[in-house]
């Protein structure tokens, strides 16, 4: 058994026979029934089960790679994309050089789509796909777990309760991040901070820069991180498919000062981000942060200006923020009457208000501050500010 066995993505020479796996799992055919024919699966899922999977093995009978497999499924990840969102942008991808791997550190506001939207990018840039962190909370069910693990995702483990335990588990994960960029020339996507930003309020968590330094304690913080090229990834959704759950959340935990998620919330979160309406979405790479820090605490605040200062503002932003309650007095914020044309605007007003009518009056207020966070942020960037 290898070091790296328990947390790392399957090998090429494993493909077949989790295919094989997963064609004969009876819940990860059913969970496909109920996404493809939702109001067929219940009476007639004994006769389409069979059906999709019999399909599924002509499509991906000479399937022996992590590579084809993914430009296998490249067509579906793109309708996918052309359903639920108006177009997707990306910028600074033409500074990524072929045959260097990278460390893509990115905001976190989507469970699926945040790798998804990078790994689009990269895959219509020619480019290695990234190997993409993945918390063990959402892997619950093996065929899932197999999934993940086939399309290049690797297990950060959370449920650990001991310290020692945990520890060991942090050394696990830096030193196959690290053998994976210096060792076998992979990238890495991984986000910012654990869980998504479901405020918008998108911050580097220091912990996670320092786990990429102890597997590597006898070289300095500084020299360990730049030898792993980081690039700070913004990733700009237009509307969030979940924005009103969130909201919901976020309320809850205002007022009872705890949230007990409900059975399949996850996946339902996932669900919902994959096939919800996103608008615009753009993703921009940064330049490779390899100086200008010496520890963990300076290179999360550079990391930040990056990955803020990157972040796409939409026509739906401002108006947030123009209702926005905590917005600051001090910045020179412009309204969006100002930044964008009378059309835009009058479709962008018609949506948020769709989305306000939806919400609960007490749960409103954090759906605008999903919205008016990243212009705070982005322009407390642009005036010095500390954040």
């Amino acid at each position: 058994m290898g070091e790296f066995d328990s947390i790392r993505p399957y090998a090429d020479h494993e493909v077949p026979a989790v295919l094989a796996r997963l064609l004969n799992d009876d819940t990860f055919l059913g969970t496909l029934t109920h996404f493809r024919f939702p109001r067929l699966a219940g009476p007639f899922g004994w006769l389409l089960k069979p059906l999709i999977a019999h399909r599924l093995r002509s499509q991906l009978a000479d399937v022996a790679s992590v590579d084809a497999l993914q430009m296998r499924i490249e067509p579906y990840v793109d309708r996918s994309i052309e359903r639920g969102t108006d177009g997707v942008t990306y910028s600074g991808v033409e500074q990524l050089e072929a045959g260097t791997p990278y460390l893509f550190l990115a905001n976190h506001r989507d469970i699926v789509m945040d790798p998804a939207f990078v790994n689009y990018a990269v895959f219509h840039a020619k480019l290695p796909t990234p190997r993409i962190a993945i918390g063990d909370n959402l892997l619950q069910r093996p065929f899932v777990s197999d999934l993940m693990r086939l399309n290049k995702s690797f297990i950060v483990h959370r449920n650990i309760a001991g310290r020692r335990e945990k520890l060991a588990a942090f050394q696990l994960l830096s030193a196959y991040i690290n053998h994976s960029i210096r060792e076998e020339g992979q990238s890495i996507w991984i986000a910012q901070a654990e869980g998504r930003a479901k405020d918008g309020d998108d911050r580097t968590d220091s912990a996670i820069l320092k786990m990429f330094h102890m597997s590597r304690k006898d070289e300095p913080f500084a020299e360990a991180l730049a030898a792993l090229n980081l690039i700070p990834v913004s990733i700009s959704y237009e509307y969030d498919p979940c924005d009103q759950a969130k909201a919901r959340e976020l309320f809850t935990r205002a007022s009872t000062g705890s949230y007990e998620k409900a059975a399949g919330e996850d996946d339902a979160s996932i669900a919902l981000g994959i096939t919800g309406y996103k608008g615009r979405v753009h993703i921009h790479f940064g330049a490779p942060v390899r100086q200008g820090f010496e520890d963990a605490k300076q290179l999360a605040a550079l990391m930040d200006q990056h990955i803020l200062s990157g972040y796409r503002l939409f026509p739906v932003h401002y108006l947030a923020y123009s209702q926005w309650e905590e917005r600051d007095a001090e910045l020179a914020v412009p309204t969006a009457e100002q930044q964008f044309s009378a059309t835009e605007l009058e479709k962008a007003r018609a949506e948020w208000q769709r989305r306000l009518a939806a919400c609960p009056a007490e749960q409103r207020p954090w759906l605008i501050r999903q919205y008016a966070t990243p212009v705070r942020n982005q322009y407390r960037i642009k005036a010095g500010l500390p954040l």
